[in-house]
């Protein structure tokens, strides 16, 4: 009886299966649709634009874009960007060891190592109104005076003071006005023989911001 129930079920299922593939359509893909599939763009993600500054978001309408990049070991010199120009650059052949200074509208570079009195003129002839980037590049504060450092400090700066031998440092200062509390001022990275990237040398350091244009 078990074994004439089996054979029974098992014609139940084999007729079941034939009549299903008789009767019941079958999707097929066919090559033409394949090789139409194929040719299908593959939709990317556009390309981000490039931003001024080389900001990775825009700075909002009515505003200037800065960015302040110290240099680091002995090839990567120290750049100073404004409104996505260049004032100091290795490219414009006018980035120094020392502390580099670039003023809005016009641009220096002082060698704090040598000139720490030519420095002191500049920055305060430097008119109002204006603003002042400075970056270090190698070492600049074994020969950078105490009154230059006490001039920059009355600048806003909290580090100047502390800065030592190839300490890589970045500052942007105003004169005559006053800049906004939540942007990037000022960053500081000392040598350390234990942590240093290059050999002697502290990691490069940057800041970067947008400052409204009513300010200036």
């Amino acid at each position: 009886v078990r074994l004439t129930g089996l054979l029974l079920t098992s014609l139940a299922a084999w007729h079941l299966g034939l009549f299903i593939a008789t009767h019941v359509p079958q999707a097929t893909l066919s090559n033409a649709v394949f090789q139409d599939i194929r040719k299908k763009p593959v939709l990317r993600a556009p390309v981000p634009k490039r931003q001024k500054c080389d900001h990775w978001t825009p700075c909002p309408p009515g505003s200037y874009a800065y960015r302040i990049l110290s240099g680091g070991g002995k090839e990567k010199m120290a750049k100073i960007c404004f409104e996505d120009e260049l004032l100091i650059s290795e490219g414009n052949g006018n980035v120094g060891r020392g502390i580099n200074i670039a003023i809005v509208n016009c641009n220096c570079v002082t060698d704090s190592t040598e000139h720490s009195a030519e420095m002191m003129t500049f920055i305060r002839n430097a008119p109002g109104g204006t603003l002042l980037l400075m970056a270090t590049h190698d070492d600049g504060s074994t020969l950078l005076k105490n009154d230059t450092r006490k001039l920059i400090e009355e600048l806003g700066s909290k580090e100047i003071m502390n800065i030592k031998f190839r300490s890589s440092w970045v500052f942007i200062a105003a004169k005559g006005f006053k800049l906004p509390d939540d942007i990037q001022k000022e960053k500081i990275n000392h040598s350390d023989q234990k942590t240093n990237r290059y050999s002697g040398w502290p990691a490069e350091i940057q800041i970067e911001g947008c400052i409204p244009r009513n300010l200036i």
